[in-house]
């Protein structure tokens, strides 16, 4: 699946930001179909980081990624790339 297929955009709620700073995570909404595979590669390919795990929960019609990244590159730093913080 290409990218910008697979992650439709980040979320910026309390909980979020409070996983960015406390583990190093980011919170994505992604494509229904797409699985843990799609979503590491495209938020490799997309940020140019390493990807360490991938959560996928769904929620209703929402499907959320808990993206955790490598400790060399702070969440907070995509965040602000991405206008979030």
């Amino acid at each position: 699946m290409e990218p910008y297929k697979v992650i439709k955009y980040p979320l910026s709620t309390e909980k979020s930001v409070r996983l960015m700073e406390s583990e190093n995570k980011l919170i994505f909404t992604v494509n229904r179909s797409a699985t843990k595979q799609d979503v590491k590669k495209a938020i490799e390919e997309m940020f140019k980081v390493k990807v360490i795990k991938v959560n996928l929960a769904i929620n209703g019609n929402e499907k959320k990624a808990y993206v955790k990244l490598s400790d060399d590159t702070p969440a907070i730093d995509i965040a602000t790339q991405l206008g979030l913080m």
